[in-house]
């Protein structure tokens, strides 16, 4: 497992003292736990909000920055966490090359026993700069995932997982009927082949040839003339189609409702450089935006100007660091033509 740091990371637009934690080894995975001060139980019918923010100070080309909701309370053996451990849920961003972007919201289902991936792609932030990821799921079975505040998904868990078994189902006491008809075009019982149609050669001997001046016909053999698609030869013959009378278009599978569908009152990093920040698990979604506004919405705009600062500086000295190389070219060119190398 790659280390942590405990650092304020770069461009922070907060105090000294406000730190976070961050990966510091390339190529390492990473993993840290700690128990909920108080444990989250759904028969409450509260809230769960899970909000933190994510800077990818490294240019980041391929990692996760998740976290993961375990059960297990106290019997939970941290010493053995690790990819593979179970857990209820999982959030946050995870990128891997330029076309595979996306905020995870996966969720456990008990009854499939089964990890429930969000059907529908949601967008992620891939800048160096500090992000705001919040997800909010409600008793009443709907969610809300936002990223720096703003909504970019929500909807009923039912509609956007896989939780439920489908509601309707193939009648499996019903099957296509032998004599139905579901060709929709026939060949036409009138049509007949023309008187002669199959003695019309594919290929004819070109009528423009002419034997060659020089051909000897016992030097070379008798002459034939080259062979040419034949313009009046129109491939096997086959009887029109026309409309089938006793079509009776496509069969469709009779459904059924289905007998094991019951609603479910309760559904429910390879690169360093990744800071976590600013993490809050509540049952309240206006404690969660609070305290966002004492964190990351305090300190953001100073970021993101010490972040264009260092952006400045950075391409203000590789500009002068190409400029310097291409007056040395100048220079090697000028020795060259002035005969400069001795031997």
């Amino acid at each position: 497992m790659g280390a942590w740091s405990h650092t304020t990371g770069e461009f922070n637009g907060g105090s000294a003292d406000d730190k976070g934690i961050k990966t510091s080894e390339d190529a390492r995975f990473y993993g840290l736990s700690a128990p909920l001060a108080t444990p989250f139980n759904s028969a409450d019918k509260k809230d769960l909000v899970i909000q933190y923010t994510v800077k990818h100070e490294q240019k980041i080309d391929c990692g996760g920055a998740y976290i993961k909701l375990l059960p297990g309370g106290a019997s939970f053996d941290a010493d053995k966490f690790g990819g593979d451990t179970p857990y209820a849920v999982m959030f946050g961003p995870d990128i891997c090359g330029s076309s595979n972007k996306r905020t995870h919201v996966i969720l456990h289902s008990n009854k499939k026993d089964d990890n429930l991936l969000i059907n529908k792609k949601v967008n992620t932030e891939d800048n160096q700069l500090s992000h705001l990821y919040t997800l909010v799921i409600k008793p009443d079975n709907t969610f809300d995932v936002l990223i720096d505040n703003k909504s970019v998904r929500s909807g009923k868990l039912e509609d956007e997982f896989d939780f439920l078994l489908p509601k309707e189902i193939k009648d499996p006491d019903q099957s296509k009927p032998k004599d139905w008809v579901d060709e929709k075009r026939i060949p036409d019982p009138d049509d007949v082949k023309p008187e002669g149609y199959d003695d019309i050669p594919a290929e004819i001997p070109d009528p423009d040839a002419t034997k060659p001046d020089d051909w000897d016909d016992e030097d070379d053999g008798e002459w034939e003339a080259p062979m040419i698609d034949n313009p009046d030869y129109k491939g096997e013959w086959k009887p029109k189609m026309i409309d089938n009378p006793d079509y009776k278009g496509p069969w469709e599978h009779p459904m059924i409702p289905n007998p094991e569908y019951e609603y479910d009152e309760e559904m429910y990093a390879v690169k360093s450089g990744t800071f976590f920040d600013d993490i809050i698990i509540t049952d309240s979604l206006e404690e969660a935006q609070k305290f966002a506004e004492e964190t990351f919405f305090k300190k953001k705009d100073k970021e993101k100007e010490l972040f264009d600062e260092d952006k400045k500086k950075k391409d203000e000295e590789e500009k002068a660091a190409r400029e310097a190389e291409s007056d040395d070219m100048d220079d090697m060119d000028d020795e060259d033509f002035m005969g400069g190398d001795e031997f």
